[in-house]
């Protein structure tokens, strides 16, 4: 009986210690890989508050949500498109009411600080030309967002078709962006806060608002979230403060 008993205060005491670490972490956050900047920057206000920083994740929303339908443990999720949170809500993993716009941003053609392309985007404009023997960098197009939007933009003007062989397709804008900082793409195409994070690449061209769907990041709570500080940090990004970190990262608002 004695060795059950101190097989059972072992196992309460397991239990409390693992409880009050859960308590003394931040809300998990997953995140466009486009936030990196804005939403650590946003963290740290948090925490500079008194708050337990929020565990930050980032990827693309594509590979996010598909965490968070399959049960992953987080609280908010912030997507770089309505779809990916659409899916989400369809699935019921949403917490009611809590879904809003938090930010928008814009398309934007780069190359590597120190090339010399310049091109206009128009009417079947030259861009597979432009790439000659090189690819162009873009977020996968068949899931993540900035490469549907690019897709998409680039079908508006009529040049999908010729430059499709040429793709670099990567995980996440990221990783896109990183192509053309490194040169083994001269060309990307990603979001205008990626580029003025960057200051290895620069922007060749801004793609017209009309060509492509708005691009906006709705952030909401999950469903199954449990932490206190989820609807504070929320509030907190939605709040003039929060804004005007996303607005310093060159995010618009919605």
């Amino acid at each position: 009986m004695r060795c059950f008993a101190r097989l059972a205060l072992m196992l309460a005491a397991l239990f409390a210690g693992a409880m009050a670490h859960a308590a003394d972490r931040g809300p998990v956050v997953l995140a466009a890989s486009s936030l990196q900047g804005a939403l650590g920057e946003a963290a740290d206000a948090w925490a500079a508050r008194g708050h337990a920083r929020p565990l930050l994740s980032f990827a693309a929303s594509s590979a996010l949500a598909r965490q968070a339908m399959a049960g992953a443990p987080a609280d908010l999720f912030v997507s770089a498109d309505e779809a990916w949170m659409d899916a989400l809500a369809r699935a019921g993993r949403l917490r009611g009411g809590t879904r809003a716009t938090l930010a928008a941003n814009r398309l934007v053609l780069i190359a590597p600080a120190g090339s010399k392309v310049e091109i206009a985007i128009q009417r079947r404009f030259a861009l597979a030309a432009a790439l000659g023997s090189g690819r162009l960098a873009i977020a996968d197009p068949a899931a993540v967002p900035a490469g549907r939007y690019a897709k998409t933009a680039l079908a508006h003007y009529g040049v999908w078709d010729s430059v499709a062989p040429k793709l670099a397709p990567a995980e996440n804008v990221r990783a896109a962006l990183a192509l053309v900082e490194r040169r083994a793409a001269p060309l990307g195409i990603v979001y205008a806060t990626d580029a003025r994070a960057s200051r290895r690449v620069r922007q060749v061209a801004l793609f017209p608002a009309s060509s492509h769907p708005p691009i906006r990041y709705p952030v909401a709570i999950l469903k199954a979230s449990r932490h206190r500080d989820a609807a504070a940090f929320r509030a907190f990004l939605l709040s003039l403060h929060g804004r005007a970190i996303l607005a310093r990262h060159g995010f618009a608002a919605p």
